[in-house]
């Protein structure tokens, strides 16, 4: 009979099998004093440093909505989440955007914890070209009898509507949220919404001004300023009745001045396109000859004569 000191384990056939094929593969050294603190402690790291990606991933989150994008910021993944939206989605929002109705808070209802950038990048790039275009063609509608008058496709109004229209649609968000976040800390009563909220709500509220562009076309100044208030009316609203609930808990000073100048700002871009993108360049008419200047004209004739 073997004594106790001989006793020991022996290796199985299968596990050399195993560690011949995988030889990086991890093993457990069992003793009596001795515990597998290496796996554990290896298994705590990865439970902290999971900890560490969720805790990120839900700041980021909180930031952009209730989103969780996959991967870091430098990623396709990570900005393809903003782009989730289907077509009834988009279009019940701009359905939205065009018929405000009062006690319906745009977030609340038509975003859902959702928003996107999807809709607002369109509308802002086919409110571009659509300024642009329907501003030349209403300026040629309108000069094609002045005989003095020479077309010329200004292809420059392109940059300048991009960068007017776009530094609106994420200058302004950005300077609201902001307030809005920094209001949030020192009221705890006022609430707020998420950065990618504002901008998307934004977006959309700029869809109203895409059909008020094409019918500028028509050369009638009376109409264009008629529409351009229709349209800062319904789009304003959409705002209004957005932020408001947000800002009306602040005091009563502020919640004014924040809606004051959101309606302002607003009313700025319109009127500032209006003015810039439809304004006829009209050429200095031609004199007429007077009777004096034919006179003087026919006696210098017979001078000459």
């Amino acid at each position: 009979m073997a004594s106790p000191n001989n006793l020991q384990f022996q290796e199985f056939e299968e596990a050399a099998e195993l560690l011949s094929a995988d030889p990086g593969a991890s093993t457990l050294s069992m003793s009596g004093s001795n515990t597998p603190n290496t796996t554990a402690s290896a298994g705590e790291d990865v439970k902290l440093d999971l900890s560490e990606d969720e805790e990120g991933q839900q700041e980021s989150s909180e930031l952009l909505g209730g989103q969780k994008p996959s991967g870091g910021f430098w990623t396709f993944e990570y900005y393809q989440s903003f782009f989730d939206v289907d077509t009834m989605q988009v279009l019940d929002r701009v359905k939205g955007s065009v018929m405000p109705q009062p006690g319906r808070n745009f977030i609340k209802y038509y975003l859902r914890s959702n928003p996107d950038l999807y809709g607002p990048f369109w509308i802002c790039v086919t409110l571009v070209f659509s300024v642009v275009i329907s501003g030349n063609l209403s300026t040629f509608l309108a000069e094609q009898k002045n005989p003095t008058f020479h077309y010329r496709p200004q292809f420059h109004r392109v940059t300048i509507a991009a960068v007017v229209i776009f530094m609106y649609a994420w200058l302004v968000p950005i300077g609201l949220w902001g307030f809005l976040t920094w209001r949030q800390g020192a009221e705890r009563q006022i609430g707020g919404y998420s950065f990618l909220e504002t901008v998307c709500v934004y977006g959309y509220s700029l869809f109203i001004y895409i059909p008020t562009s094409v019918l500028w076309i028509i050369p009638y100044d009376w109409l264009h300023w008629m529409l351009i208030l229709i349209a800062m009316v319904i789009s304003g609203s959409v705002l209004v009745l957005t932020f408001w609930p947000v800002v009306r808990d602040d005091t009563k000073v502020t919640a004014v001045a924040t809606v004051v100048t959101i309606v302002v700002l607003h009313t700025l871009l319109a009127v500032g396109c209006k003015l810039y993108f439809f304004h006829a360049e009209t050429s200095p008419p031609t004199a007429l000859p007077t009777t004096s200047t034919l006179h003087n004209h026919t006696t210098l004739a017979f001078k000459t004569d």
